[in-house]
């Protein structure tokens, strides 16, 4: 299952209180990933099912430490999009479709969107751009929840819950 949760302006320990809201998601693991130069941040809790090993654990980080990953669900068709990114060069360390994921994204960006099939919600991070996408799959299989902030800043998360964690999330209901 996993959670995910993540922020556009962090503060200190909101991102371990957002994945400690999430742990019901994720019991075998869970990683907290900063870039204390923007100050944005990722949480994972972790339900290992494709690739067990550490190799796959989240947040994912690219070889090149430009781009950050964190993904709820399951790419269906990562096989066949790794067939590719082998292809053109591409080195795995895992066999997780995360790993496939984050590749496809670092070298196609948005566009990878169209040739995912699965279920999914994910967070996308360029550092150097300091750019985010957050995307889900088409029917909104996975969860994914987002509150904007102060400043045009972004909280996101698999659960409203954790996003309460946040001072600044209104979950009151407005009719």
């Amino acid at each position: 299952m996993c959670g995910i949760a993540g922020l556009t302006q962090d503060r200190p320990g909101l991102l371990e209180e957002m994945a400690a809201r999430l742990a019901h998601r994720g019991p075998d693991s869970s990683g907290v990933w900063r870039d204390t130069e923007a100050k944005a941040g990722f949480a994972h809790r972790r339900l290992a099912v494709i690739d067990l090993s550490p190799a796959a654990a989240q947040p994912m980080v690219s070889d090149c430490g430009r781009y950050v990953l964190i993904h709820n669900g399951e790419i269906y068709n990562f096989r066949e999009l790794r067939l590719e990114l082998e292809a053109v060069g591409e080195r795995f360390k895992s066999e997780s479709d995360t790993e496939v994921l984050l590749k496809l994204l670092r070298r196609e960006g948005e566009a990878a969107l169209s040739r995912l099939i699965g279920m999914f919600a994910f967070a996308f991070w360029d550092r150097r751009d300091r750019s985010l996408l957050i995307a889900r799959d088409r029917l909104g299989i996975k969860p994914l929840v987002y509150a904007p902030l102060s400043g045009g800043q972004l909280a996101f998360a698999s659960e409203i819950y954790a996003l309460r964690a946040h001072a600044e999330v209104n979950v009151s209901l407005d009719f």
